[in-house]
């Protein structure tokens, strides 16, 4: 390692590595060479999505860097695949400390190219800084929504409707566990959602329990969550922390599987993604307000904990609790 090297990372050394490293087009045009991307004309309706991912928070200080750079353009991308957009361009700003190496500051944007390019987008742009204090992502997503004759509205959280079923594109639940930093945007199952004709549509970031509340509180609607499609990472959780699979999976978030409200119809025309359902959606009503229901059976005796044993396969019984949309057992920014 040279005394450049050696002194921290430095924004020339990394632009002669960009100029190296990043895509040119058809035209011989290199991305990345202007303060400003400029974009060619596309079909379709631009999506936009931003996603900050800062150390201590989304990572620990001795996370893989390139697994760094993977999240963080995966919870970018994750968002363009519920709203049934393909993916096309991705920005990146990058705030470090001066003590990070230039080894390291690569590897991230490593990260950021390879999760953008497995989707098919590039990385076009962005910025570097340094900082004091940890690191910090910022990575802008740009995506195209292209309707279908089955659907030409875009999924939204406000689109859930009384007498739909809701779906979830895989397992849930402790995802701390390793499954945070290796995200796998669900694009082709957003796109064949949308197609058959899902109508609201999020990713599971925050938690289930928070992110089907946000369906239902914006699409003034309950959903009944009846069964729970719970991962063995999260049965692991449970074994460590006491608190119960079901609560990892109904609170641990960063799943990043799709959450989709569609009715039976649309479901039996779905192809082979998965689409794993999980409730129903059913009329608000002053007695019975917009929200999440679980079984009551699943909530265990002491306050702040579901029930520690069982595997949320179906509902038992006939009672139901609805869960505090400010529940802070979830992912909440800003506590």
């Amino acid at each position: 390692m040279g005394d450049a090297e050696s002194c921290g990372w430095g924004e020339a050394e990394l632009h002669e590595w960009l100029r190296g490293r990043l895509a040119v087009d058809g035209a011989g045009r290199q991305a990345g060479t202007h303060d400003a991307a400029v974009l060619e004309q596309v079909s379709g309706a631009a999506v936009l999505c931003c996603d900050r991912t800062e150390e201590g928070v989304h990572f620990d200080s001795d996370a893989n860097p390139h697994a760094i750079g993977w999240k963080a353009t995966a919870r970018a991308l994750s968002d363009l695949a519920a709203t049934a957009a393909r993916p096309h361009a991705v920005l990146l700003s990058l705030a470090a400390p001066k003590e990070r190496s230039n080894d390291w500051m690569r590897a991230v944007i490593e990260g950021v190219i390879d999760a953008a390019s497995q989707q098919g987008a590039a990385l076009i742009g962005g910025d570097l800084t340094a900082r004091h204090g940890g690191a910090s992502l910022v990575v802008s997503a740009h995506g195209l929504f292209d309707p279908t004759d089955a659907a030409s509205a875009p999924p939204g959280r406000d689109r859930a409707l009384p007498g739909q079923g809701i779906f979830l594109t895989g397992m849930i639940g402790g995802s701390l566990l390793g499954r945070h930093l290796a995200i796998e945007p669900r694009i082709a199952e957003g796109i064949e959602l949308h197609a058959a004709g899902a109508t609201a549509m999020m990713d599971v970031s925050d938690g289930l329990a928070i992110d089907a509340g946000r369906i239902a509180l914006a699409s003034n609607v309950v959903i009944e969550l009846a069964s729970l499609p719970i991962h063995a990472d999260a049965h692991k959780r449970a074994a460590a922390t006491g608190l119960g699979a079901i609560h990892h999976a109904l609170f641990d978030g960063e799943d990043h599987e799709l959450l989709a409200t569609m009715t039976p119809e649309a479901h039996d025309r779905l192809g082979p993604i998965l689409a794993l359902p999980i409730g129903q959606v059913l009329e608000a009503t002053p007695d019975r307000p917009a929200g999440v229901y679980i079984p009551s059976t699943w909530l265990g005796t002491e306050p702040g904990q579901c029930k520690p044993t069982g595997n949320a396969d179906s509902a038992v019984g006939p009672e139901w609790t609805r869960l505090d949309p400010k529940d802070g057992r979830g992912w909440s920014h800003g506590r």
